[in-house]
This record gives structure tokens, C-alpha cells and sequence, in this order.
């Protein structure tokens, strides 16, 4: 297989269609969904177990593995839990910088305004898992609701003959409150309506299958959620100063997620293009994914584009708005400035994106089909309520009344407009 280089200006209707208008192909399960999510919230356990035979061909024992999660924790080799306790600080770190604070001000005379934030009550975190092992999925999701001061975290992770234990570990190490050995569709349902076992939870993170997805739209507005993700995807702006075998790293690296995986690379140096496809060319056989990568890097929305120019690169980045963006780049911060829609940005040679992946800190639950376009990836306000407080003294009444009543009026709201009336002619005898 070689990575062609593709002339950015010369894209047709159907190929630009394949990178700007993604999806997380959950159209065609939806139905089947449907059926799941209904037989849960109608028969709970049962149905459940049902689902985790049929899908998972396991007989669920405990649906509750929290101690199993403790355990593995206390079990773990010394050297992968100390990974996972410095990923664990770093995302700490980040997320506790995030956290907003309390304001109340005097706004003018006698318009005492503020806002405050409290926690979400409990929440219901997504880790993939089973018999594989994702700990840094297990970080993300959990480390932000703890930090965020969440009363009751709640983890499903499918289940399997024999569970991962680093997952297990990175859970219990993360600060869950309670875990369920459950996957799929059918455990989105049981956090969005409860089970006799699981609890039912306000709100559904992290990232899973097309099913799990599917499941996530299907009881948006009876829990919310944090977005729909798709397939991994990343771009990298390269101009001639970058190593062309760092920017094949990078698309190989998220190339190895899916096959339906979308990784581009974009230049302005036909030189440095056509080096990153022989980069590619000589990396991909020794990666020990190579079939996934190979089919990632054939999708019809991945490739090497060349540019005309860095501002056609940066308007080709901002259509697309990816999940994760490096810039490899000698005025990386200039490029940055130009950019408004991209979940995780990655500047330097020095900074793959498996570092936010893993320990930088950062949050890898990101948007994904062009979503950065209008969101942001999982933080700490993920899991905040705002109020918003005010304290009106006579005075500060006065000098706002008759503006409140004036639009009352305008709107036929007369009841509204009497509650200030009331008050402002006591205000009124009062004063004379």
C-alpha cells in the first residue's frame, strides 16, 4: 500500500463530502437500539443479562465488581500502577484548574448579582473494556466528576470471562463510587433509567461502539449526555520545517484505533508531503495493528493533502474541525491563532498526541464529527450545574422598575409588571 499525495484544491464533491461530512454510523443500529434500551427500562436485571449473554456470550455472575476493582487495584504490578497513578495526578492537576469559583458583585447602585456552581448528583461513566485493557478511558471519564465533587460516580465497563485488571485498577484508582460489569447498549440504558442493581444516574460520559453511541441518542432527554462520538480522528498541519516520520507517527498511531478512523496530514511543501508518505509506506508493516492501520489510512476520509498555501491548510482545518489537531510547524502558535475548532491541539514535534492520550493531563473524551465545531471535550464544567443569585435593595428596585415594567407591559404580562408596581409604591410611601 502506498499513501498517495492528494492536491487539496483538486478534491471532488465526494471526496470533500468524505471529510467534512463524518458520522458515527449509528443510523443503521439505531432500531436495534431501540429494542434494547426498551426491554431494559421495562425489565431491568433480566434484560440486562439477556443482552450480556447474547452480545457478550457471558453469563453475568455480580453485576457489581467494585471490590474486583479494589482488589485488582492492590494486585497490580508496582510499575503499571504507578503509571496509572501519575496519569491519574496529571489529569487531577489539569481538572482542578478548571474549577470555576462563587462571584457575587455589586453591579451598579443596589443590583447585587452573582453566580455559583455545584455538582451534578450522579453521574454514569463509559469504559470500554471487557477483556481489553483501557485505563486511560476509566482517567478521563472519572477523574473530572471526582474533581468536579460529584456525590456518587458510577462506572460500566462490558464484562468478560476474565475482566482487565489494569482497567479494574485504573477505575478504582480514578475514584469511582460503584462499578458495573456491563457494556453496550444495555448498560447506557440501565444508567439512564436504573436497573435493580444499577443506579440511575443524570448524566452518561465516555466513549464507546456505534451501539453504545446509538444507545447515548437514543435517551438524550431523559438523561443528558455528554455528545455523540464517533471514529478517532486527527489532523496535522506540517510546513517543511516538520519530520515528515513524526507526522506518520501521528496517523498510524490514531490510524490503529478503527478502520473507520479519519487521519489526515496537510502541507504547503509538496516535498514534505510526498516524505510523509514514504514514511508511512516504511513504518506501517513493523506496528503490530497493521491491518487496522492500513485499512484506517485507506478510508476515503484520511490522506495526504497538499495545499496551495498555509491559509488554505488552516481553512481545510477549521472545515473539518478534528477531534485532535497537531501542528508541527516553525509558527505553530501563529497557525493556532487562526484555528477556533479542533477538540485537543497538540503544538511542537515534541508533543504527540498520545500524550494527551494518556498523562499530559488533558482530556482525551473529545468531539468528534466536526462536533468542535460548537463543542469542547470533557471537563470539569461537564459536571457542574450554574446558578445564577441576585439581591435587589430598594434603590437598585427603583432604578430599574420602570424599565421591568415598560417591557412587561410590551409583552401583555400585566401580573409581572403589577409584583413591581406593588413593591415600588411601598418603596415610594416608605421614602416619603
Amino acid at each position: 500500500m502506498t499513501v498517495a499525495v492528494r492536491e487539496l484544491a483538486d478534491l471532488g464533491p465526494d471526496e470533500r463530502v468524505a471529510f467534512f461530512d463524518r458520522d458515527a454510523g449509528i443510523e443503521a443500529v439505531r432500531g436495534d437500539v431501540r429494542g434494547i434500551v426498551d426491554r431494559v427500562r421495562e425489565e431491568g436485571d433480566v434484560a440486562v443479562r439477556e443482552f450480556t449473554s447474547k452480545f457478550d456470550d457471558v453469563e453475568l455472575g455480580n453485576i457489581t465488581i467494585t471490590d474486583e476493582c479494589e482488589r485488582a487495584y492492590d494486585e497490580l504490578d508496582a510499575d503499571l500502577l504507578e503509571a496509572i497513578e501519575t496519569a491519574v495526578a496529571n489529569v487531577r492537576e489539569f481538572h482542578e484548574a478548571q474549577l470555576p469559583a462563587d462571584w457575587r458583585e455589586e453591579f451598579s447602585q443596589g443590583r447585587e448579582l452573582g453566580r455559583r456552581f455545584r455538582p451534578l448528583d450522579r453521574v454514569g461513566v463509559y469504559v470500554p473494556g471487557g477483556s481489553a485493557a483501557y485505563p486511560s478511558s476509566a482517567i478521563m471519564g472519572v477523574v473530572p466528576a471526582v474533581v468536579a465533587g460529584v456525590e456518587h460516580v458510577t462506572v460500566v465497563t462490558p464484562p468478560a470471562d476474565e475482566l482487565n485488571p489494569v482497567t479494574l485498577a485504573a477505575i478504582h484508582a480514578a475514584g469511582a463510587d460503584a462499578v458495573y460489569s456491563v457494556g453496550g447498549a444495555q448498560a447506557i440504558a440501565g444508567l439512564a433509567y436504573g436497573t435493580e442493581t444499577v443506579t440511575r444516574v443524570q448524566k452518561i460520559v465516555g466513549p464507546g461502539n456505534k451501539w453504545v453511541t446509538a444507545a447515548k441518542a437514543e435517551v438524550r432527554g431523559d438523561v443528558e449526555i455528554d455528545f455523540l462520538a464517533g471514529p478517532s480522528e486527527v489532523v496535522v498541519i506540517a510546513d517543511e520545517t516538520a519530520n515528515p516520520e513524526y507526522v506518520a507517527t501521528e496517523l498510524i498511531a490514531q490510524a490503529e484505533h478503527d478502520p473507520n478512523t479519519s487521519v489526515v496530514a496537510v502541507t504547503d511543501d509538496e516535498e514534505t508531503a510526498e516524505a510523509i508518505t514514504t514514511a508511512i509506506d516504511e513504518q506501517v508493516a513493523s506496528r503490530e495493528r497493521e491491518d487496522i492501520i492500513r485499512a484506517g489510512l485507506d478510508n476515503e476520509a484520511s490522506g495526504v493533502l497538499l495545499a496551495r498555501s498555509m491559509s488554505e491548510a488552516i481553512l481545510f482545518t477549521e472545515s473539518y474541525a478534528p477531534e485532535h489537531l497537531s501542528i508541527i510547524a516553525e509558527d505553530d502558535e501563529s497557525l493556532l491563532e487562526r484555528i477556533d475548532s479542533a477538540g485537543s491541539v497538540f503544538l511542537g514535534p515534541n508533543t504527540p498526541v498520545a500524550a494527551g492520550d494518556y498523562a499530559s493531563g488533558t482530556n482525551h473524551v473529545l468531539p468528534t464529527n466536526g462536533s468542535a465545531h460548537v463543542t469542547g471535550g470533557l471537563s470539569v464544567e461537564t459536571f457542574l450545574r450554574s446558578t445564577t443569585v441576585q439581591r435587589l435593595s430598594a434603590d437598585g428596585l427603583s432604578e430599574i422598575g420602570e424599565t421591568i415594567t415598560t417591557l412587561a407591559d410590551a409583552e401583555g404580562l400585566e401580573a409581572h409588571a403589577a409584583s413591581v408596581r406593588r413593591r415600588l409604591e411601598d418603596i415610594d410611601d416608605e421614602q416619603a
